[in-house]
């Protein structure tokens, strides 16, 4: 166990220096495998985590990737936001829920937040900042509502956790709907009380008629159409994930195709980032994995698992304990990597207290969400901020903490109810 807490400790300290997390997982993983057992065992281990990406499972991530970048190519946020304007822009502070809902939306046919983000802002900002609408809420709804798009299936960070703990992706898929819908509701629900409270941070917009809503309504067919193909073809069993994956990403060039939104430049730009952004995720699972089978032969699994046995609480409390640490790690640590990171050490332990492997990925998949969002290190705040160099950041934290009170809630009532979580699962017999 003490070699575990003094690897943590030299990764902190790589980090501090600013060495990438994913390579100061690896050299601490890597030193700490050669220290421990030999160092031929280090360099094979380390060979075994490069072949082990060039996996037919893995191939989901790319995969889902390219789709994403190429839906946003077409255009398909731009529909969505739309849709929910004419809808419910006309609230006090409706443009702020459009945002949230398109966010929604949009998550369904992307699964990347940080994509998200990006996206949207370029689409609902503007009309914001045309109602006047305070910049800090503008902004905090924006990056709040992106972190659905890894929540919403499907979604990358749901693959990654499927991958490494053997559940079912399409279980995973599954029971990240209702908590998606639940998570949406409790945005609205912060939305409307900043409103509430201060009711210029978001004027009302402009009431669409009934048949500006029919049509608006009628240009998202595409995006329910791919998200029906992608996920009904799955639970249809006419699709593995890996299939769907790849189905989706045909779909998204496609529609990007169809809308006249594919030149051969634009082409090739989607392709180096879906790419880079492969091989950023590939470079960390890499790094983490190292980590992780250091971190195995140093017992600290199970020596944690022996001390919380020891400590005689009651396994609620255990996990909300575990929620609790995701939080604080959050604000200093990069989503994906906290995840790799944590995982090998908390999922032993929770299955050992009987729960469901499946609502804890869900939970995991929560607690990141709040990391997005959480200074000083949230990737969504960042994003925001490169597109609206002129607002300071303390104005976006500002926005965003209302959300973050609403996701903290969120976390207990998932934890309270885990047939929130596994429901649909369970309806579907997976």
């Amino acid at each position: 166990m003490t070699e575990g807490l003094l690897g943590f400790a030299a990764m902190f300290a790589l980090m501090a220096l600013r060495v990438p997390i994913a390579v100061s997982m690896g050299i601490v993983g890597f030193a700490g495998l050669g220290l421990m057992r030999s160092w031929p065992a280090a360099v094979s281990s380390t060979a075994g985590e490069f072949v082990g990406i060039g996996s037919y499972t893995l191939s989901v991530v790319p995969l889902f990737v390219l789709m994403g970048n190429f839906v946003t190519r077409a255009g398909m946020s731009r529909e969505l936001y739309q849709a929910a304007y004419a809808l419910i822009g006309h609230l006090r502070g409706g443009l702020a829920m459009s945002t949230i809902a398109a966010c929604a939306g949009f998550g369904a046919i992307c699964g990347s937040s940080i994509a998200t983000t990006a996206t949207m802002s370029r689409v609902a900002l503007p009309e914001m900042q045309r109602f006047h609408y305070a910049p800090s809420f503008a902004a905090g709804s924006v990056c709040a509502g992106a972190t659905l798009g890894i929540l919403i299936p499907p979604s990358v960070i749901m693959v990654i956790y499927g991958i490494m703990t053997e559940q079912s992706i399409g279980a995973l898929f599954a029971a990240g709907v209702v908590p998606g819908i639940v998570a949406t509701a409790f945005y609205l629900a912060a939305s409307y009380w900043v409103t509430r409270r201060h009711p210029d941070w978001g004027p009302p917009g402009e009431r669409a008629s009934w048949p500006q809503r029919l049509a608006a309504l009628r240009n998202i067919w595409g995006v329910l159409a791919l998200f029906a193909l992608v996920m009904g073809g799955m639970y249809g069993g006419f699709f593995t994930p890996t299939e769907a994956a790849g189905v989706g990403a045909t779909g998204g060039f496609l529609f990007a195709l169809g809308k006249r939104a594919l030149t051969p430049r634009v082409l090739f730009q989607v392709l180096g980032e879906s790419a880079r952004t492969s091989a950023m995720l590939f470079t960390i699972v890499i790094g983490a994995s190292l980590f992780a089978n250091f971190l195995n032969f140093t017992e600290l699994p199970s020596a944690l698992k022996t001390f919380v046995t020891a400590l005689d609480l009651p396994p609620v409390m255990v996990v909300v304990a575990i929620c609790l640490v995701y939080v604080v790690l959050g604000m200093a640590m990069e989503s994906l990597s906290m995840m790799l990171l944590t995982v090998p050490i908390f999922f032993p332990l929770v299955t050992a207290l009987g729960f469901d492997p499946v609502w804890f990925g869900i939970l995991v998949v929560c607690v990141i969400e709040i990391s997005l969002i959480t200074p000083p290190v949230g990737m969504n705040i960042f994003v925001l901020s490169s597109m609206m160099p002129t607002l300071p950041t303390r104005e976006i934290w500002r926005g965003v903490t209302p959300f973050i009170l609403a996701d903290v809630l969120r976390m207990f009532v998932l934890i309270a109810f885990p047939a929130l979580s596994l429901f649909l699962p369970r309806w579907l017999g997976l």
